[in-house]
């Protein structure tokens, strides 16, 4: 099951007690005291591991502890210290305080571990309070209290690419045609019920990851559907391909006008993100028909067909790549960085896809 937020309570452990002792050996007369010191308490530290990939295991945790420091012992024997407990999640966890919602830890990269909450230090024993006056204490320190907090952990996925459509667009079918991801696929919609991830490798040495989430619908920001719960998923990405689908009932401007405004509406950070946009399913659409769609669909986001030799697009298909004459003046963020007709059932144009979102990732990561 996947499972992207729970709450749980966190305690380290106590420190434990001091002793209270005192030397009694045979043929040594009014033996001092001896009482050793307790055992630290626990730490609670997080580490983040590539190899878990969900919540789940958290689910029936409600509190996590930490173990205790052992009391001291005579004979100067300080206590053992209690082991830490380390608290293994997912990269992209978030740790939030469950009262103020402060953002306490990110873990996002593997193996990163950070001490989390400090376990409580142990009890002196007896023996660091003699003195000339008090040669016989009969009293020790106790062990200090450990930390205790309440968190909620939210997952969000590391991805460079977020896949953001309408229900049964082709997101699941295009994932599993240019990534090593194997979501359900089916006709009908809402068939990915959680998000995926997927590595898109480029030739032998490079790759980027691509998210899929579930479809997005009008009136999402308001409850409506699924994808809107999952859209925290794709807040990492510095890129989203927006798919339209050619063969919907839907109108192109009102598929790319109502996902814009979904993803706005989630996240003003998110609405302003790099995008392109892919034009799917044009196996099923007649090809005298899809000309004058594209066509029709470039010019309705105000921009105008251009030729890119770099990319090896069908001839036949138009499609827009922003160009900008001047690198120091980058690109327009407003519009989309391409558009590109594919198909995945017949891969049409996806090659060129892969290559023309690696060079947008490549960007950001520089």
């Amino acid at each position: 099951m996947f499972t992207d937020s729970v709450e749980l309570t966190v305690s380290s452990g106590k420190g434990g007690a001091g002793c209270v002792a005192f030397r009694r050996e045979k043929f040594v007369l009014n033996g001092g005291p001896n009482g050793g010191d307790g055992g630290k308490g626990g730490d609670v530290w997080f580490k983040c591991d590539n190899n878990t990939h969900t919540l789940s295991h958290f689910q029936r945790k409600m509190h996590i502890k930490a173990d205790n420091g052992r009391p001291g012992e005579g004979s100067n024997c300080t206590g053992k210290s209690g082991a830490k407990k380390v608290i293994i999640v997912p990269p992209g966890t978030q740790v939030v305080d469950a009262e103020t919602g402060e953002v306490l830890l990110d873990m996002t990269e593997h193996g990163q571990e950070v001490k989390f909450l400090e376990g409580g230090k142990g009890g002196l024993g007896n023996t660091h309070f003699k003195s000339p006056t008090n040669q016989r204490p009969t009293y020790a320190q106790p062990g200090e209290k450990g930390e205790t907090r309440k968190i909620k952990l939210d997952l969000k996925l590391i991805a460079d690419v977020g896949l953001v459509g309408f229900p049964n667009v082709g997101k699941s079918t295009l994932i599993s045609t240019v990534s090593n991801a194997r979501p359900e696929i089916a006709n009908y919609e809402f068939t990915t019920l959680t998000p995926k991830l997927g590595q898109v490798n480029i030739g032998d040495y490079e790759s980027f990851v691509m998210a899929d989430i579930p479809g997005i619908i009008g009136g999402a920001h308001e409850g409506k559907g699924l994808g809107i719960k999952f859209l925290r998923h794709i807040e990492r990405t510095k890129t989203l391909l927006f798919m339209i689908d050619l063969a919907s009932y839907r109108d192109l401007k009102e598929q790319i006008e109502v996902l814009r405004d979904e993803v706005a509406s989630f996240s003003e950070k998110l609405g302003s993100s790099k995008y392109a946009i892919a034009l799917t399913r044009v196996d099923i659409v007649p090809p005298e028909d899809i000309k004058e769609l594209v066509n029709g669909f470039i010019k309705m986001m105000g921009l105008e067909r251009t030729r890119n030799s770099e990319f090896d697009f069908d001839s036949e298909l138009p499609y827009f790549i922003q160009e900008s004459a001047d690198e120091t003046l980058g690109y327009e963020k407003e519009k989309p960085y391409f558009i590109v007709p594919i198909s995945s059932a017949t891969h049409k144009n996806i090659e060129p896809l892969k290559y023309a979102l690696f060079n947008l990732v490549q960007q950001s990561r520089n």
